[in-house]
């Protein structure tokens, strides 16, 4: 037997002299407290929970503290997040008589003790306190248990799905190329035949645009759906239109031109966009986008109303352009981005003015 370190060479494993962790084979550990702390900052800050209902208002302000621990390992390019955390959310509230005048404005914080990877499939623990436990200050918390409860679980389980993604060691991942297979070569007795290359066949220029078009889609997906409502086309038209129906449907803010190219901004600001082409009740198209989006990615939508008998709209909706990962690695945006047309938007207007067929 060979002494320590003396052994067949190519079965030794040495460090290399470069200090590259190829392939991530071995054990990468990359700490994501304050990665962390960012994020959920983003996520949880200034979120409106109600803006006037039952004449509420509550928002976040910010988050107050997060604490514990929180790191990615990478292993043979298997990501193995780890995270216990707890954190505190800041938030206010307000409440009016019918005639807005304040009546009371409180302070108060949302504590989430345990947010850890070994319940990542459950929703945490979630505490709603308020400095004023008066009659008024428990309708606003109340108010917040309601509403504003599902709103902070589902911030937090983006930074979740984030982490297990590989939370800010994604990006340092690296991607093995396959190499390309090396020419067979030809056999020393093969009779030496000089044999002229076959001329290169140009490649016509409308080839190359489609080629390169077809590369500027990878990672980008289109969705298509069609919904039929019980209404006029120029009825469903105005309502996706117009900001006070989209605040009424949606329980959230919105703000909507109804000009070409002027900005609309849905759902307290996730989503926004300008419209490109409007036709009253036939055509809305739409530069459209997630706030979670990589800066700078727009899909385009493109609406049309079509009505094959009186009182009958159908709506037809293809959206390109849309990425398959947001700016924080998560990949459920396609599927995310129909069920929330479905779910959140075309569904909702037909059971709020009874468009149902």
């Amino acid at each position: 037997m060979a002494k320590y370190g003396e052994g067949d060479k190519r079965w030794i494993v040495e460090e290399r002299k470069d200090g590259a962790n190829v392939h991530n084979w071995h054990w990468a550990e990359t700490n994501c407290l304050e990665w962390s702390r960012n994020l959920l900052s983003t996520l949880l800050t200034n979120l409106t929970i109600l803006d006037g209902e039952s004449n509420l208002f509550i928002r976040t302000t910010k988050l107050d503290k997060l604490e514990g621990e929180a790191y990615v390992n990478v292993r043979k390019g298997k990501i193995i997040p780890g995270y216990e955390i707890s954190l505190s959310i800041l938030w206010e509230g307000e409440a009016k008589d019918d005639e807005g005048k304040v009546i009371l404005k409180v302070d108060g914080s949302v504590e989430v003790p345990y947010i850890a990877d070994e319940n990542a499939d459950e929703d945490p623990e979630l505490r709603v306190l308020i400095k004023d436990e008066g009659p008024v200050g428990k309708r606003l918390k109340d108010a917040f248990l309601a509403k504003g409860k599902s709103i902070v679980l589902e911030k937090i389980r983006v930074y979740v799905d984030s982490m297990a993604k590989g939370g800010p060691a994604k990006d340092e991942l690296e991607v093995k190329k396959p190499s390309a297979k090396a020419a067979p070569v030809q056999a020393e007795t093969a009779p030496a035949v000089a044999v002229a290359a076959p001329a290169p066949v140009p490649v016509a220029k409308k080839d190359e645009k489609k080629v390169k078009k077809e590369k500027e889609k990878e990672g980008f997906k289109t969705i298509s759906l069609s919904e039929k409502f019980n209404c006029r086309a120029r009825d469903l038209f105005e309502i996706l239109m117009d900001e006070n129906r989209w605040k009424g449907f949606t329980q959230s803010n919105a703000k909507i031109s109804k000009e070409v190219g002027g900005e609309f901004s849905i759902f307290d600001g996730s989503i926004m966009g300008v419209n490109q082409e409007l036709q009253e009740g036939k055509l809305i198209v739409q530069k459209w986008r997630f706030a979670s989006w990589t800066d700078g990615v727009y899909s385009t939508v493109r609406l049309t109303f079509e009505e094959p008998e009186s009182g009958v709209t159908v709506i037809k909706l293809k959206q390109t352009g849309v990425p398959e990962e947001d700016r924080y690695g998560n990949s459920t945006v396609v599927e995310n981005t129909e069920r929330g047309w479905r779910e959140l938007i075309l569904h909702k207007i037909r059971a709020v003015f009874g468009f149902g067929i």
